[in-house]
């Protein structure tokens, strides 16, 4: 299984499309076999799920995420798991044990900050952990 969490500060970021890196894993046999940090390769319509397609990518771990990112995902037959909060390392290790359950998605459609867009505050509601 390869995996890609949107990360921001250690922590699953609630912005999926507009995190500032992404934490990439190999996970065999419930083992890490790989792990590595890379800077967000940028926002465009369309562009990640073919940029994690062609890394073979097959699980996106996030907050949250737009439907249309969702849409083109599942069409590259990459699962995409939202509503994950709290640090990488402790969600790492629910994944690595079977234990890790997605949710709703944190994100209103059309909030969030980055990349030099600036648009209405996002919402997280209390659960969310990290503060960014």
């Amino acid at each position: 299984m390869k995996v890609a969490i949107s990360t921001d500060n250690g922590y699953v970021s609630a912005h999926f499309g507009r995190c500032p890196e992404f934490t990439i894993l190999f996970i065999n046999n419930g083992k890490i076999i790989q792990n590595e940090v890379i800077p967000n390769p940028g926002h465009h319509p369309g562009y990640l799920p073919v940029f994690f397609e062609e890394m073979g990518v097959d699980t996106i771990i996030a907050g949250g995420g737009g439907q249309r990112a969702q849409m083109l995902f599942a069409e590259k037959n990459i699962q995409f798991v939202l509503g994950v909060t709290g640090k990488i390392d402790e969600v790492v290790n629910k994944l690595c044990n079977g234990e890790l359950e997605g949710g709703e998605s944190l994100c209103k459609p059309g909030v969030g900050k980055g990349y030099g867009v600036e648009k209405d505050e996002c919402t997280h509601g209390e659960n969310y952990q990290h503060q960014h």
